[in-house]
């Protein structure tokens, strides 16, 4: 019996949907992949580069992003916000943050201190976390911000002591009322407080990222071929 192929129109157009998808989040998680490739030859760059001391001259984010720095200030305690959803090594936990009143400035940077555990049975008990009182100096990296995650419900009221979910500097200034440096600090310096201090590398996941770039180009191929190979199958009726 000869083989033929019959088209028929409602399997071709599934199959042409199905491989767009497949092509699109394909080339998506390429260009992720691309993008992280991209920050870390930056992260590699720049923390080569000499630390940069902070004081009371604003500097632009993209210049200290991924930079050393290095700041003199003191802890204002009060003003001290919790971002929630910050797992760590399958533990749920709060990153904390706090500003610290640059030394021999009226200027403030926002500084990510660390990591600390949630209490598994209250979310809303928070936990104790000793603040060094008095001037100190803090080694850290200049990033943008402190990350953004999926948001969860309506934003939570920006006051000390909040827990909230993401938070930017201009949010943190407008509700302080603190002149505030453009950028966040991720403290590295130990100041016996506790606090975990493993921040998360942004261009970790290139090769997740490759992985899946992969499952969804192997997903539009394999819609084009079933479509074809069940086309001759129905030929042979």
């Amino acid at each position: 019996m000869p083989i033929r192929f019959r088209f028929r129109w409602i399997p071709f157009i599934a199959a042409i949907i199905a491989a767009a998808v497949g092509i699109a989040l394909g080339n998506w998680q390429t260009r992720r992949a691309h993008e992280k490739e991209a920050i870390e030859a930056r992260l590699t760059k720049r923390e080569s580069a000499p630390p940069v001391s902070i004081g009371g001259v604003t500097l632009a984010p993209e210049e200290l992003e991924y930079r050393r720095v290095v700041v003199r200030g003191e802890f204002v305690p009060g003003w001290t916000v919790y971002l929630d959803n910050r797992p760590y090594e399958g533990m749920a936990g709060f990153y904390v943050l706090a500003p610290l009143k640059i030394a021999d400035t009226g200027r403030y940077v926002l500084v990510a201190r660390g990591w600390i555990r949630r209490d598994p049975l209250d979310r809303a008990k928070l936990p104790p976390i000793r603040t060094p009182a008095g001037v100190v100096e803090l080694q850290g990296i200049g990033v943008r911000g402190p990350g953004h995650v999926l948001q969860l419900g309506a934003p939570e009221l920006l006051r000390p002591s909040a827990i909230v979910q993401n938070l930017s500097v201009g949010e943190f200034a407008q509700a302080s009322q603190l002149p505030m440096q453009p950028f966040v600090i991720e403290q590295l310096s130990d100041t016996q407080d506790g606090l975990v201090r493993d921040w998360p590398r942004p261009s970790l996941g290139v090769e997740k990222h490759r992985g899946y770039a992969f499952q969804w180009y192997a997903l539009a191929a394999t819609a084009l071929i079933f479509f074809v190979v069940t086309g001759f199958r129905r030929g042979r009726e």
